[in-house]
């Protein structure tokens, strides 16, 4: 295989990682709008814990937010970590997401706090527990060195796992860094570079 070749096939490549990143910015943001419109009608949808109608906010309470700085604090986090996330493949990036999105909303509903959990932060978390644990599970030096630039410049996430401030779903962040953690021991090797 020639260098132009490879050349081709990682543009190629990275090419369709920034499509998936703009398609999620755009999904996102445009759930954001609507709901920014509508007096945060949406968040109707929210993750209730032990409330049977509320559990269909396990799936769509992480797309709603509670403002728009809510919706800004999470949005660049999500990309760049989404992005970091499809360096494991795009088959591997959607199956953790809907893993992650499922378990992490499940543990919230069955003990999360009586209210309703929304917002991407929980999926932020489920990355960056993926991406940090991922990378040495894989034994490949690029993967590695992702985990250790998220160590870096995310590490102060972990602190986002205590009950600190009570309008924020620490439940969301704990629940996700596990699912993140469960998921890296599920899908983190073999992975085809």
């Amino acid at each position: 295989m020639n260098s132009k070749t490879i050349s081709s096939r990682s543009s190629s490549r990275l090419s369709q990682q920034l499509k998936i990143v703009s398609c999620i910015f755009i999904l996102v943001t445009a759930i954001e709008v609507i709901n920014l419109l509508t007096g945060r009608m949406l968040n109707q949808f929210g993750n209730i814990p032990r409330y049977v109608p509320g559990l269909i906010g396990v799936v769509l309470g992480p797309f709603l937010h509670g403002s728009f700085s809510h919706y800004l604090s999470n949005i660049v986090p999500l990309c760049v970590l989404s992005f970091l996330m499809l360096q494991y493949g795009n088959k591997r990036f959607f199956a953790v997401t809907l893993f992650c999105i499922i378990l992490t909303g499940l543990l919230v509903w069955l003990f999360g706090r009586s209210a309703s959990h929304i917002g991407m932060s929980s999926v932020i978390y489920s990355y960056f527990g993926f991406l940090l644990l991922a990378g040495f599970l894989s034994r490949k030096f690029s993967l590695i060195a992702i985990s250790l630039l998220v160590g870096f410049f995310y590490g102060g996430l972990i602190f986002g796992v205590l009950p600190a401030r009570t309008f924020v779903s620490w439940e969301g962040h704990l629940f996700g860094f596990i699912s993140g953690l469960i998921a890296a021991r599920l899908w983190a090797k073999n992975v085809r570079l």
